[in-house]
């Protein structure tokens, strides 16, 4: 898959390193290791799962230090096995046990949200669905946790409130209704925004079918509907517009969900509960 640049990751990782290294920096490795020590290590899977991250687990070593070698033997996207070595690294010792934890988080983290992806990826593959993000990110590291969703083999949602509109429950609230709602937003929106709105029952799906002559959306999104009212959803809907389920998935259920013939599966846990992917700095 096509890496992020270096100057969209570098924040990330330069943020990350200052918080672990403090006002002194790494009292223990300092007052231990002696400064012209050098050290080789690998980081290796100790688990099976898709790996994403290679280039900021590279940022956070050379960053730290430019003469430490970073030598990637997988690329984000693949799978590992335990006992896979995924990198190798050879610099000053200092260097390398000062920034190996800011590497490995990263790197455990997002390889983390990439396997929990490819799973239910995996899942509906017999059917057009495609498995998607939301905003539900940690602050600060969205444009990497999303990275990692495609990784896994999935699509990204929305990057921020300023990709398209989607209009939720409450908007609809405060709006006064679905109507009201949806004459704002055409009123304001350029021609290359698309419009997502978000229902709960079918009733307020037929609102939106009856008004796609004047005020048309491009998606709708079926906020925790169980599959039997997804599938007449979808049925209602006809491809006029692309159909969205959000809401209670997991991995038990997201079969039957993409079976209902929805284009688009929204998950909010693989990017803020995904359990991370072990991966370990062994040295030699």
């Amino acid at each position: 898959m096509t890496p992020l640049p270096d100057i969209l990751l570098r924040p990330i990782v330069e943020t990350a390193l200052r918080e672990d290294l403090g006002r002194a920096g790494d009292l223990t490795t300092d007052f231990i290791v002696p400064s012209d020590a050098v050290l080789r290590a690998a980081m290796n899977a100790r688990q099976q799962g898709i790996v994403a991250g290679m280039d900021l687990a590279r940022l956070a070593f050379t960053l730290f230090d430019p003469s430490v070698s970073f030598s990637a033997l997988k690329q984000d996207g693949e799978a590992v096995h335990p006992g896979d070595c995924l990198v190798r690294v050879e610099g000053p010792a200092r260097s390398l046990l000062s920034s190996e934890r800011t590497a490995l988080n990263l790197l455990s983290h997002l390889s983390g949200i990439a396997s929990e992806t490819n799973k239910l990826v995996n899942a509906v593959s017999d059917f057009k669905a495609h498995i998607c993000d939301t905003r539900k990110t940690t602050p600060g590291l969205r444009l990497a946790e999303k990275y990692a969703v495609r990784a896994g083999g999935g699509l990204n949602h929305r990057f921020g409130l300023d990709d398209a509109v989607l209009i939720k429950d409450n908007h609809i609230a405060v709006a006064g209704g679905i109507l009201p709602a949806l004459e704002r937003v055409h009123k304001n929106a350029g021609h290359l925004v698309k419009i997502e709105i978000e229902v709960d029952t079918l009733a307020q799906l037929d609102q939106i079918l009856a008004l796609q002559e004047t005020l048309p959306v491009d998606a709708v999104l079926l906020d925790n509907m169980p599959a039997p009212l997804l599938e007449q959803a979808v049925g209602k809907v006809g491809g006029l517009f692309l159909v969205e389920a959000s809401g209670g998935i997991t991995l038990q259920n997201v079969k039957s969900i993409a079976a209902t013939g929805v284009d688009l599966i929204s998950v909010g846990w693989i990017t803020h509960s995904a359990p991370t992917l072990d991966i370990g700095l062994d040295i030699g």
